[in-house]
């Protein structure tokens, strides 16, 4: 029977993993790809952009959509890589806000650990439900232990701390890689992009030599036209490569920040414990 009791903490931990399962990139990134090839040439490829509607007379002065359709066949699979860190980045954004709980998480420790100071573990529960989010959830968990834990008379306090602790871990470990999950994707994306970059740059110059060597004379269409796939390739790749930096960078902060709280609240939780029983 006593099995029993420990299954319904178990079970809050675990929902909010199913909560949280986030876009599945086997789907995403397929769509994401046929999205970038339609944007190349539905929009870019338009003939209002071109001289006289005619790709091979190149884009108008000035027509940046002209110029980058011109970039060549890796444009769109660097599209692809822009939207996919781009979709991806705003998943994150509202899966770790959602997480976060609905106020100010340095509010919610502070008062958590005064209840706990008071033995008020009551109050620190319906504070967990106010908060909601990953680290009200791990905390909320921890205290039906503690509750738990305190009204057991078979083990002795050294086992009920290590039992708290088991549960905090556990209850920490179904929470957290949710928020990491896709991630990968950002951190790949940043130095993926450089490389399929430096592959349309590489093609660029290499079609804009060939076009200087084939006649014996400097072909200036042809050399332009090379120049202008190799930049339009390095600014796109590197545009997403940067930005999937920044992104990755700062989702990684506020995944340590969360972790950090619920580190410093099953502490005080522990040391509660240790010291009210």
């Amino acid at each position: 029977m006593e099995k029993k009791t420990t299954s319904p903490a178990s079970a809050k931990a675990a929902a909010p993993k199913k909560q949280s399962n986030g876009l599945n990139p086997v789907f995403v990134i397929p769509i994401l790809l046929v999205l970038g090839i339609l944007v190349y040439v539905y929009i870019c490829g338009d003939a209002s952009h071109f001289i006289d509607g005619d790709h091979e007379k190149g884009p108008k002065n000035g027509d940046y959509f002209g110029v980058v359709y011109k970039g060549g066949f890796i444009v769109p699979i660097l599209f692809t890589c822009f939207l996919t860190m781009l979709v991806f980045s705003i998943e994150r954004f509202l899966i770790i806000s959602k997480a976060t709980g609905s106020g100010s998480i340095d509010d919610f420790v502070r008062k958590v650990k005064s209840m706990l100071d008071k033995n008020d573990v009551e109050g620190a529960v319906k504070e967990c439900d106010r908060q909601k989010g990953s680290v009200g959830n791990v905390v909320k968990t921890a205290l039906h232990k503690y509750v738990q834990l305190k009204s057991d008379d078979q083990l002795d306090k050294e086992q009920k701390l290590a039992a708290l602790q088991k549960e905090i871990e556990e209850a920490t470990s179904l929470e957290l890689p949710m928020l990491e999950k896709n991630l990968v994707i950002v951190a790949t994306l940043a130095s993926v992009s450089t490389l399929i970059a430096l592959l349309g740059t590489v093609l660029g110059m290499i079609r804009a030599f060939s076009a200087m060597g084939s006649t014996g004379q400097p072909d200036t269409a042809a050399l332009s036209t090379g120049i202008s796939e190799a930049l339009v390739n390095t600014a796109l790749g590197i545009g997403t490569a940067a930005i999937a930096t920044i992104m990755y960078s700062y989702f990684t902060s506020r995944i340590d920040a969360l972790t950090y709280k619920i580190d410093e609240i099953g502490l005080s939780i522990q040391q509660n414990f240790s010291a009210h029983n």
